[in-house]
C-alpha cells in the first residue's frame, strides 16, 4: 500500500447494485494490516458497531478485536460480507462476534439492537455510529422524498434511536463515535441529502458530548474523506468509480485501515481527555471543523 502517494491512482470502472458488496469490489479494499500486532488498548470491552459489515465499519469491527474487544455488527442484509468479518474476529483475533442484522433506518429495529448485545454482552463500553447510505443527484428537484426520507431515517435518526437505547446500559468510561464526512464541513453539490445527513451528525455528536459529560461518557467522531468501500461502486456511475478520490491532495482514495486508527484513538484510554472533537482522515484536503 502507497501511503501518502501523490500521483493519481484510478480504478476499475465499475458498479454494483446498492447497498453493495465488498467482496466483488476490485481492487479489494485493505481492512487490516495482520502483520502488525494488536496492542492491547481494548482488553475487556464491548463495542457495537452498525454498518460494519464491510468498509470502514469491517476494518473498525477487525481492528478492535485485534486489540482485544468483543465486537457485535449490526448491519442491513449484507450476510455474506457479515459473516466473512465475524470469520476474522472470531478465527484470526479470537474475539466474540455477533451479527445483528435489520434495518436501522426503523426505531423499534434499534432497539432491538441494544436489547440484543446487551443480552450477549451484559454490558456496553463502545458505540460506534457508522452506518450511512447516499444517493446520487444532479439538482435538488431530482431529490425525491422517499430517497430524502430513507437517508436521514438510516444517517441521523438510527444514530439518534440506537444512542437513546445504548445509553440505558453504558456506564461511566464508556465512549460513543460517530462517523460523519468532510462532506459535513464543505457540503457536496451531487449528495445534498447526504451532506446534510453529516453536518447534523457533527451537531448531534458535540451537543451530545456536552450531554453526557457529567456521566462520564465522551463522545466524539470522524469525518473520512473519500474511502475505497461498497457504498461508492454502488452509489456512483462506473466513471466516477474511476476516478474516486483522485482530486484529493494525495491524489488516491484512503483504504479502510487507514481510517480505523482514528476510531480505536477515540475508544481507548489515550483520547481520555478529548470529548466533542473530530479526526479527518481525508488525504489531505483542509477544512475548518
Amino acid at each position: 500500500m502507497q501511503k501518502g502517494n501523490r500521483k493519481k491512482q484510478l480504478r476499475k470502472p465499475q458498479r454494483q447494485r446498492r447497498p453493495g458488496m465488498e467482496n466483488k469490489l476490485s481492487p479489494q479494499p485493505v481492512f487490516d494490516y495482520p502483520e502488525k500486532p494488536g496492542t492491547n488498548r481494548l482488553i475487556g470491552k464491548k463495542a457495537l458497531i452498525t454498518g460494519a459489515d464491510s468498509g470502514i465499519g469491517k476494518a473498525v469491527a477487525v481492528l478492535f478485536a485485534k486489540e482485544g474487544a468483543d465486537v457485535a455488527i449490526a448491519y442491513l442484509n449484507e450476510h455474506e460480507d457479515a459473516k466473512a468479518t465475524c470469520r476474522i474476529i472470531e478465527e484470526r483475533y479470537k474475539r466474540k462476534c455477533l451479527l445483528i442484522p435489520g434495518d436501522l433506518s426503523k426505531e423499534r429495529h434499534c432497539k432491538r439492537v441494544a436489547e440484543k448485545f446487551a443480552d450477549e454482552f451484559e454490558q456496553i463500553d463502545i458505540l460506534v455510529n457508522n452506518a450511512a447510505l447516499h444517493y446520487e443527484n444532479k439538482t435538488l428537484e431530482d431529490l425525491t422524498a422517499k430517497e430524502l426520507v430513507r437517508t436521514f431515517s438510516t444517517n441521523i435518526f438510527s444514530f439518534f434511536w440506537l444512542t437513546r437505547e445504548v445509553l440505558r446500559y453504558m456506564k461511566k468510561g464508556g465512549c460513543i463515535i460517530n462517523t460523519a464526512s468532510v462532506t459535513a464541513y464543505r457540503g457536496s453539490g451531487g449528495l445534498i441529502d447526504y451532506a446534510s445527513t453529516k453536518g447534523a451528525i457533527v451537531a448531534f455528536t458535540r451537543s451530545l458530548s456536552a450531554n453526557l459529560v457529567e456521566k462520564g461518557i465522551r463522545v466524539n467522531g470522524v469525518a473520512p474523506g473519500p474511502i475505497w468501500t461498497p457504498l461508492i461502486a454502488s452509489s456512483f456511475s462506473k466513471e466516477k468509480v474511476a476516478q474516486f478520490g483522485s482530486d484529493v491532495p494525495m491524489g488516491r482514495a484512503g483504504e479502510p485501515a487507514e481510517v480505523a486508527p482514528a476510531y480505536l484513538f477515540l475508544a481507548s484510554d489515550d483520547s481520555s481527555y478529548i470529548t466533542g472533537q473530530f479526526i479527518h482522515p481525508n488525504g489531505g484536503e483542509i477544512i475548518n471543523g
